[in-house]
């Protein structure tokens, strides 16, 4: 009891070692920060970081639609997360091409500027986020085996939530493309037109009784040409003038477009054989579709740089078009052969830039040539 009562007495302390330090006798705020605490309280920092950059991650990836994406439950977050707004970019950039291509495109002409954003997104929230929309509607069975975190298979959105979000983009966008034929002044609305055809596409692309994407070839090239021919005839329409050439060669490039879907499948290979679609990964197995895969998309590219150099004898846009081959090569042989199912992510974000950068260096060729042809034509 009196150990208690006195508890600064010395008769209720140990004795010290001979030479030792006594505990009082430590720097101040050295129990908080000694090493051993010091550790933890640093890894408890690090993890609750990781955490907080997980957390962000996953809300991004849900914001995007990317795999890996946050269950959110505000409707509106998931109305934009079934539009997948990463997918809108190359189909915003083909705009740019296709613009660049009419050699009438000013830059910085504020009229000019609006024009194209407004082009940009009748193709890219609105027909795209009318195309992820429908195929995500008619995919629900094996989203939910591929991808169970997507809207309609977690439940998190309605059907009836799903059908009219179809037919406000669907909708919205054709109206957006007969404004713009007005704006342009078109005799014919042509706009219009690719509009439609577009959304066309991107119907029996997904929905039966066609679905186009259970077969690997038609389904793959589908998905390719909307990302590369349709905008690129959009913003070139928009304005200047389609020429069957230039439909041609875009039609051709969508080649590439087709070996950038086939990325797309191999993560799906497993929900696509439960669902029997048909997708190359599927018919012809990984080893052999990973090949025809880097083939279309090299070949395609190469065969473009060519018409370039020896058809439109642009040959400085052609060795800029060559110079952006080769990384894309260079990844292919680093991520994409070695593991394609592991490794599509991340060979798409290293090579995708070179090839889209590509498709503007196309776009811009053949607007110095139209420029060259008009000049010729007004100096006669």
């Amino acid at each position: 009891m009196q150990a208690l009562k006195c508890s600064h007495s010395c008769a209720t302390r140990p004795m010290a070692a001979k030479g030792a330090r006594s505990v009082s006798a430590r720097p101040f705020g050295y129990q908080l920060f000694r090493p051993s605490l010091g550790r933890v309280a640093l890894r408890v920092l690090k993890n609750q970081a990781v955490e907080e950059k997980k957390a962000a991650d996953s809300s991004a990836r849900q914001l995007l639609g990317m795999k890996g994406a946050a269950l959110e439950t505000d409707i509106w977050k998931i109305r934009v997360q079934l539009t997948k707004p990463v997918t809108w970019i190359p189909l915003i950039w083909g705009v740019a091409c296709g613009a660049a291509a009419s050699g009438n495109y000013q830059w910085n002409d504020p009229s000019d500027i609006a024009k194209l954003l407004t082009c940009m997104m009748m193709s890219g929230p609105f027909l795209t986020g009318y195309t992820q929309t429908i195929n995500d509607w008619y995919d629900r069975e094996i989203d939910a085996i591929n991808e169970p975190y997507r809207p309609i298979p977690s439940g998190r959105i309605s059907e009836r939530d799903v059908i009219v979000q179809i037919w406000v983009l669907l909708l919205g966008g054709l109206g957006i493309s007969y404004g713009l034929d007005k704006w342009a002044g078109h005799d014919q609305p042509t706009l219009l037109y690719l509009a439609i055809f577009g959304s066309f596409i991107s119907y029996i692309y997904s929905a039966p009784p066609l679905k186009l994407k259970q077969s690997g070839w038609a389904g793959n090239y589908a998905l390719g040409s909307s990302y590369i021919a349709l905008p690129w005839w959009a913003g070139q329409a928009l304005f200047g003038t389609l020429s069957l050439d230039v439909m041609a060669l875009t039609v051709a490039y969508s080649l590439a477009g087709l070996g950038i879907a086939i990325v797309n499948d191999f993560k799906s290979i497993e929900g696509d054989r439960m669902m029997g679609l048909q997708s190359l990964p599927v018919a012809f197995g990984v080893d052999t579709a990973k090949w025809i895969c880097v083939s279309t998309i090299d070949v395609t590219q190469l065969g473009v740089a060519a018409y370039l150099a020896f058809g439109l004898k642009e040959y400085t846009y052609a060795g800029v078009l060559l110079a952006l081959i080769l990384p894309q090569i260079f990844f292919q042989i680093k991520y994409f052969l070695p593991d394609p199912i592991a490794n599509d992510v991340k060979y798409q974000a290293s090579a995708q830039p070179f090839l889209v950068f590509g498709l503007l260096t196309t776009g811009l060729a053949i607007g110095h040539v139209n420029q060259l042809a008009a000049a010729a034509s007004n100096a006669l």
